[in-house]
């Protein structure tokens, strides 16, 4: 009988001591921390995070990167708010259009890295550029709010979090999140799909070779990348009240350095979903609790430089073995 599987990988455990260490820390260093807000501000930012970690985690895998799902989830948001709110589109439809503006862009990357054999750091970066002017452009270059939580168009907000009678805010979005993680781990792990996504970002020669359609599953990658960053278009405006036009540079940073900080190789043919998800959470919580102990926003992207430096020199050192 062969061995079973472990529930965590080795990175992945390293990563869940990392988390553990940091609450710890935080903790000791800022009594603040310890609050029931603190925990909701982490999920927060970790929400749109995420999404767009489970995402790229398939064009990183194939050996390649998106770099247009931080602008572009902006992008997105800003479209599909313009829409319902100054064209009266119904708000569902919105969120569909919003979703659909990712997927678009996510095909876009797609033919430009597989078809038209682009390098993807080029291809994405094009996209990126185009869609952090796209939506300022469409949308008159102001801000837009999506309708408040507390009127009846506004309902969808509570799919990531919402204020029960006592007024305790309730982050329910992490439900939808472990279920994207479980369900994004069997497609990586248990379909066609995800098997050619490992393959490409293997041996991309040898896996054409062996008969696979490798240019549909190479798009593919960067469909699911797209799709995803319009779902992180949809948390990032159910969580913040006004979607602003030049935000999400960076994002792309944060999703990408939680993916390979959680084992995702930077080189390709490997990683994980769920450590992509962890990987999330460690960006998540630097982002939120180094403030805390008194280090701002520069601080914060001279951690993430580093902790992501550490991950690839890993990564690395792992491959040369």
């Amino acid at each position: 009988m062969g061995k079973k599987k472990a529930l965590i990988n080795g990175r992945e455990a390293m990563v869940v001591g990392i988390i553990l260490a940091m609450i710890v820390i935080f903790s000791a260093l800022s009594p603040t921390f310890r609050t029931y807000n603190t925990v909701v501000s982490v999920l927060d930012s970790a929400y749109y995070i995420a999404l767009m970690a489970l995402g790229v985690v398939f064009p990183l895998i194939t050996g390649g990167v998106d770099l247009s799902i931080g602008t572009g989830l902006v992008c997105y948001a800003l479209i599909g708010g313009y829409l319902t709110v100054h064209q009266g589109m119904p708000v569902a439809v919105a969120l569909i259009v919003t979703i659909l503006c990712g997927v678009v862009i996510g095909v876009l990357n797609g033919v430009l890295v597989a078809i038209m054999d682009l390098p993807p750091f080029l291809a994405t970066l094009c996209t990126c550029m185009i869609t952090r002017g796209l939506g300022p452009a469409l949308c008159g270059g102001f801000g837009v709010s999506w309708p408040s939580a507390l009127s009846e168009a506004g309902t969808f907000r509570k799919i990531f979090k919402f204020t029960n009678a006592e007024g305790t805010v309730i982050p329910v979005g992490i439900i939808l999140i472990v279920v994207l993680v479980l369900v994004m781990s069997f497609v990586l792990e248990h379909t066609k799909v995800g098997r050619y996504t490992i393959a490409i970002g293997s041996n991309k020669e040898a896996t054409r070779l062996s008969g696979v359609n490798v240019k549909f599953y190479h798009i593919f990658a960067y469909v699911i990348s797209g799709f995803f960053a319009g779902l992180a278009g949809v948390a990032y405006a159910s969580t913040y009240a006004t979607i602003y036009p030049g935000a999400g540079a960076g994002f792309e940073m944060d999703a990408i350095g939680g993916a390979i900080v959680g084992g995702v190789s930077a080189s390709g043919g490997s990683g994980t979903i769920f450590g992509a998800f962890l990987g999330v959470i460690v960006i998540s919580l630097m982002k939120i609790g180094l403030p805390f102990i008194g280090l701002q926003a520069n601080w914060q992207q001279i951690f993430t430089g580093l902790v992501l430096l550490a991950a690839v020199l890993v990564d690395v050192l792992k491959k040369k073995k």
